[in-house]
């Protein structure tokens, strides 16, 4: 299952657009093996969603609607997505791939407390946060129909999965730990332009064919914010050790997974949504979440994340991302 991990759609695009990449046909796939005792979901797919008579026609066509929401978050550009990210920018394989972030574990294991936001999360809520931050926009409202299809994908995608079993395998982005290892800004910068800069561009800012987003932008207004999960080192370097370079999953060394990563995240990006108006007390505040990114430290003389740049929003903070309490 893991060796078919890109479709030969994706695969023909890539051949298409990058020669170098044209020139490595056959690479091994080194993903790590499933830890005993670990739970192995294989989601369903959308052949087995539209064989499976059991279901409602009309909550056939909801669930639908949630993944082309998911395959194709660019079609609500200036609504709720202001940068050149998707769902699939982050998790791969139509949100089912293991080691890639799948999103079915949100329904199985909340509501639950989230540290990052330090409250009680629901599944509509997680979502919102991807858009909040990932994508640096503004959440479908709680409850509506577009918030209700999302949900109803994720649902299905977590069919036959059990409720409340954590211990599960292939997620998230944490395999290779929370621990940094030494890290130096110009090895990274090697590691991308060897390895990161063939697709998405010597100055990170992705590639587009046709008006579409082939490859997203790593940073810059165009890409994920200080606020997104992917900031964080440790986060970056398990995706990038698991998914990077596109087809050669596994490739890189995790001391180079680690160095890229770092080297990403030590670039501009858009302001993170809960800023207090001080880089620092930011830093402070959400030290939970920022100890590991390099948010408000000092990189080559720069203070990452020292400005008021929105990107292309008109905003800082969505409506819906808010505090909850149940006092």
């Amino acid at each position: 299952m893991n060796s078919l991990r890109y479709t030969s759609a994706v695969t023909a695009m890539v051949l298409s657009l990058t020669t170098p990449l044209a020139a490595q046909t056959e690479v091994p796939v080194n993903l790590p093996t499933y830890e005993e005792g670990k739970y192995v979901h294989q989601a369903p797919t959308v052949e087995d969603l539209m064989a499976d008579e059991s279901l409602h026609p009309e909550l056939r066509e909801v669930i639908l609607k949630g993944r082309d929401m998911f395959l194709n978050t660019q079609q609500f550009r200036g609504e709720y997505v202001f940068n050149d990210m998707t769902c699939k920018s982050c998790h791969m394989g139509e949100g089912r791939m293991n080691w890639s972030g799948p999103v079915w574990p949100a329904v199985t294991t909340l509501p639950d407390f989230r540290g990052k936001n330090r409250h009680v999360n629901s599944v509509e809520e997680r979502i919102a946060g991807c858009f909040a931050y990932s994508m640096n926009g503004q959440p479908p409202a709680y409850g509506s129909d577009d918030m209700l299809a999302m949900v109803a994908y994720h649902q299905w995608l977590a069919r036959s999965a059990p409720v409340y079993e954590r211990n599960i395998a292939g997620r998230g982005f944490s395999h290779l730990g929370r621990e940094r290892p030494e890290l130096d800004y110009g090895r990274g910068r090697e590691v991308y332009e060897q390895q990161c800069a063939v697709c998405h561009g010597d100055d990170g800012q992705g590639q587009h064919k046709d008006g579409q987003v082939v490859f997203p932008p790593l940073w810059g207004d165009d890409s994920y914010n200080w606020g997104a999960g992917m900031t964080r080192i440790f986060t970056a370097a398990s995706f990038i050790k698991n998914n990077m370079p596109l087809g050669k999953p596994g490739s890189l060394s995790d001391d180079d997974a680690w160095q890229v990563a770092n080297y990403i995240n030590s670039q501009e990006r858009p302001q993170d949504p809960r800023y207090t108006g001080d880089v620092r007390e930011t830093r402070e505040q959400f030290y939970n979440f920022h100890q590991h990114t390099n948010y408000g430290t000092e990189v080559n003389g720069q203070l990452l994340g020292d400005h008021y740049n929105t990107g292309h929003k008109p905003f800082l903070k969505p409506d819906n991302l808010r505090p909850r309490t149940f006092e």
